[in-house]
């Protein structure tokens, strides 16, 4: 069996908040637009997102303009082991018994599909990590890495959106460790035309900066903008401490954070304390028109691996300021031998550098100029959903070599 039209394709994940599902569901449209008979597993509320989103079909059975079903199967794979783990193994092993490939997307629904396949005779098993381990130690963090050796014995190929997961990965002794492929949905029209400088409509209220909110070269106050989930992770907190330190500035930035999430009311309530103007948008489904209006697009999160978001600013070009972690530095094209980096990069965790670094891109129009320059660059080279259908497939075709379809 080969890798090509009619081969029978499983993608399984877990609860997403990110990008994680947008991603499985442009790999779920394009593998079918190729001829491949998809079958998309995951949580209840998980697959039903991905199957009524566009380019996948209404409903289990539907498919892409070709006519190439996509089915959905749900399958409660939690973010943490529960008693239920036994039924979902068993579930898993009745509903990947016919695939031809089994693409598994992040380590613990990676994890539990090893555990279902096990045996002399299985389809090929492909893991894509999407994240980091556990930011705190103790026992998430042991969890974590018995996860990842379940992975890296029973994955034929394993595929890593940083490179620091691609190390970890050979550390714990996969046996083929790839880079995986992420792209940022490709921009809608509206999202073009907010591009070119018209600002993003916005809903009447406070929460929205109103006439302040000028954009680059308005003449209005300088924002700040940071876009994704209020997690930790993100250090969106460490934006707020760094903003503290802008106070004389005049005139003073304006710190614009688009997202929801389980902090959304402690960052409220940082930002009063630190005396920080700070505006919270929540959920936000037109991140490209807010960065048309930035002038400075800050990431400073504690880890991130490919962010969708990150794609999005460069083809902006807007001025990133971000945390030196994960795959930023490589979509950011820092150390790469031609052209310039697109983005300022800090210490993650560091609010001084953070803030001096800000600082810098508001006070000098060169730097903010060449940082506008350098992201478009960056831009014209990222991957389209194309590029990862044909990187997925021959990553699929590679593990079924291995396996020799079954083993």
């Amino acid at each position: 069996m080969t890798a090509g039209p009619g081969a029978r394709v499983a993608l399984v994940l877990g609860t997403s908040h990110g990008g994680m599902g947008a991603h499985v569901r442009m790999l779920a449209a394009g593998l079918a637009e190729r001829g491949a008979r998809v079958a998309v597993l995951g949580p209840r509320a998980t697959v039903r997102e991905i199957g009524t989103a566009p380019g996948t079909g209404t409903a289990p059975g539907t498919g892409t303009a070709r006519g190439t079903p996509i089915s959905f199967g749900a399958v409660e794979i939690g973010d943490r082991p529960r008693p239920r783990d036994a039924g979902t193994l068993a579930r898993l092993r009745r509903l990947l018994a016919g695939a031809d490939v089994v693409h598994a997307h992040g380590i613990r629904a990676g994890a539990l599909c090893a555990l279902a396949l096990s045996g002399r005779r299985r389809p090929a098993l492909v893991v894509t990590v999407h994240n980091a381990p556990p930011l705190a130690g103790g026992i998430p963090a042991l969890a974590y890495r018995a996860l990842e050796a379940i992975v890296a014995r029973g994955a034929d190929t394993v595929l890593c959106v940083s490179g620091d997961l691609e190390a970890r990965m050979r550390a714990a002794g996969a046996r083929r460790v790839g880079h995986a492929v992420v792209p940022a949905p490709p921009a809608s029209k509206a999202g073009a035309q907010r591009a070119g400088g018209s600002p993003a409509p916005g809903p009447a209220g406070p929460d929205w900066p109103g006439p302040d909110w000028a954009g680059p070269g308005g003449g209005g106050r300088p924002v700040v903008l940071g876009a994704g989930r209020l997690v930790p992770q993100k250090g969106f907190g460490i934006l707020l401490e760094a903003a503290a330190s802008w106070q004389d500035m005049d005139p003073r930035p304006l710190v614009v954070i688009a997202g929801a999430g389980p902090l959304a009311g402690s960052l409220r309530d940082q930002a009063a304390a630190l005396g920080v103007d700070a505006v919270f948008l929540g959920h936000r489904d037109d991140v490209p028109g807010l960065l048309a209006v930035a002038d400075v697009f800050a990431i400073p999160s504690l880890w991130e691996g490919q962010p969708l978001v990150l794609q999005e600013a460069l083809r902006a070009g807007v001025p990133v300021v971000a945390a030196r972690v994960g795959g930023i530095p490589g979509l950011t094209g820092d150390g790469a031998p031609q052209g310039s980096p697109a983005a300022v990069l800090v210490r993650p965790g560091d609010r001084r550098e953070l803030a001096s670094a800000v600082r810098a891109v508001l006070g000098d129009r060169a730097l903010a100029a060449r940082l506008r320059a350098a992201a478009r660059a960056r831009a014209a080279g990222l991957p389209s959903p194309d590029d990862a259908v044909t990187a997925v497939l021959a990553a699929y075709a590679d593990a079924i070599g291995d396996t020799g379809a079954c083993r």
